[in-house]
């Protein structure tokens, strides 16, 4: 089976992305797999912390070992949608993101990203929530 080709685009003709995330990521070939949203939970149901960045923190974790248990890294994630319950959770989240991302995409080619903002997850007191797409060879 031939490598996974995965190349992000950021045309020059698009305007600079606002933070870190490719505009888009062309794969070939391969095949998707689709990861659920993920929130700040760890293992046993345990709540990473009341606050946005802990729970950031636990996200990505979780991402992690479900990308491990699809035979994946992060260097295979092509796409994320972030939901941030209310604005005052952009500035945390993107925070912890910053302090994550160099060791998670370490060549700096980061995968496309939506982030929206929202009034509220499946329990009140989750903050973050992250599905993704990962292209596998």
């Amino acid at each position: 089976m031939p490598d996974l080709q995965k190349t992000t685009l950021n045309p020059p003709n698009a305007p600079k992305p606002l933070g870190a995330y490719s505009h888009a990521v062309k794969v070939s070939p391969g095949s998707l797999v689709y990861i659920a949203g993920q929130v700040g939970v760890d293992t046993n149901g345990n709540l990473a912390g009341p606050d946005v960045e802990a729970q950031t923190r636990q996200v990505f974790q979780n991402l992690g070992h479900v990308l491990a248990g699809a035979g994946a890294t992060f260097a295979n994630v092509v796409e994320f949608t972030t939901y941030l319950v209310g604005r005052s959770s952009i500035q945390p989240f993107l925070d912890a993101r910053t302090q994550l991302f160099p060791s998670l995409f370490p060549d700096g080619d980061y995968p496309a990203n939506t982030l929206l903002i929202i009034d509220g997850l499946v329990q009140e007191e989750l903050l973050v929530e992250i599905k993704a797409v990962a292209a596998l060879p």
